[in-house]
């Protein structure tokens, strides 16, 4: 029984709490947040004590930590974390800026614990069926990947302020899921933005909807459309073209329930957004996380590949902002 300690008791550190405690293995004995009102209420509703991060952090009965905080935070939280031997899992992104990812990444490194960033759409089953069926050659060799990935809605223009942008906030996930499918970094990068949805986040300096192409070797490329609004539900589709055939995964909708009349046929909506659709990923995340620790398998999702996607999001809000494509190897990582 791994002992745990939840950093952030917000959103999804409820989400990640139910897991926790969900979990066989698992135990959640202390909850921290900066605000003493969700931290006491979550606390309370799993039987855990409400601790500042820097106890828990140093209390050697404590196995591993959850940083579900504020971004500002996680690069510190992950080397305080590692240097108390802690294993971590992260809520993406390790930072807002990459050289301080970086720097985070060679502070950690050395103690050897282990750290997994929570990029949760790798864990949706159908996502995860597709990328196996993919490294089982179904489809041949990977050409064309398209992912499309809509929010609801907008979020308030206080959080677009602070989110880091759409590419860093909201496309990193899309990001991550191209590095992932065709297993590397891409050469070149190239994004279009706007804000047509609402004009106050472009006078914030972010855009609502972007584009982003994505050029790895040999010719392969990578498609992905990213929307603050769809007026349906949150729409999560990935299709991946080969050069023997194609892997498709669709939404996943509020109920399977198909009407046919003489005027058509329709059937419900996808699912509303990131909590009802990524549910059962939040899970088997958790599940995937107390295994690499335990040693019984290898950590699915790394601090490298969490640095990986934000390499991606700082080569495409630098195309966006200057009206470019960028080359990753000579303009981000040199």
């Amino acid at each position: 029984m791994l002992k745990i300690g939840l950093l952030g008791a917000g959103r999804i550190g409820q989400v990640h709490a139910v897991n926790i405690v969900a979990h066989p293995q698992s135990e959640l004995v202390a909850v921290s947040d900066k605000f003493d009102e969700p931290a006491q209420k979550l606390a309370k509703i799993h039987g855990a004590a409400v601790r500042s991060s820097e106890d828990i952090i140093a209390d050697p009965a404590i196995d591993a930590v959850l940083i579900a905080t504020s971004t500002d935070t996680h690069a510190d939280l992950l080397e305080a974390a590692t240097a108390a031997g802690k294993a971590v899992l992260c809520e993406k992104p390790v930072d807002l800026d990459l050289k301080r990812a970086l720097d985070c990444l060679a502070r950690c490194e050395p103690y050897g614990k282990p750290v997994m960033v929570g990029f949760n759409r790798r864990f949706d089953p159908n996502f995860a069926s597709l990328k196996a069926a993919f490294d089982r050659g179904e489809i041949g060799k990977g050409e064309l990947l398209s992912i499309t990935s809509f929010d609801p809605a907008p979020p308030p223009v206080s959080y677009v302020k602070v989110s880091g942008g759409i590419f860093r906030d909201m496309a990193i996930h899309d990001f991550d899921m191209a590095c992932w499918m065709y297993g590397a970094l891409p050469d070149k990068v190239t994004a279009i933005g706007s804000s047509i949805v609402d004009p106050e986040i472009g006078k914030a300096g972010d855009f609502d909807t972007a584009v982003t192409t994505l050029e790895f070797s040999g010719g392969r490329m990578a498609v992905i459309k990213n929307s603050r609004r769809a007026a349906y539900g949150y729409d999560q589709r990935i299709e991946f073209l080969g050069s023997e055939g194609l892997l498709a995964a669709h939404n996943v909708l509020e109920n399977t329930v198909e009407k046919i009349t003489a005027d058509g046929a329709t059937k419900a909506k996808p699912e509303h957004f990131f909590l009802e659709r990524y549910a059962k990923a939040y899970q088997i995340e958790w599940n995937s996380f107390i295994e690499g620790v335990e040693g019984s398998a290898a950590l699915p999702v790394t601090l490298k590949d969490g640095i990986n996607a934000l390499i991606v999001a700082e080569a495409a809000a630098l195309s966006a902002r200057e009206g470019r494509s960028v080359d990753v190897a000579t303009e981000i990582l040199a």
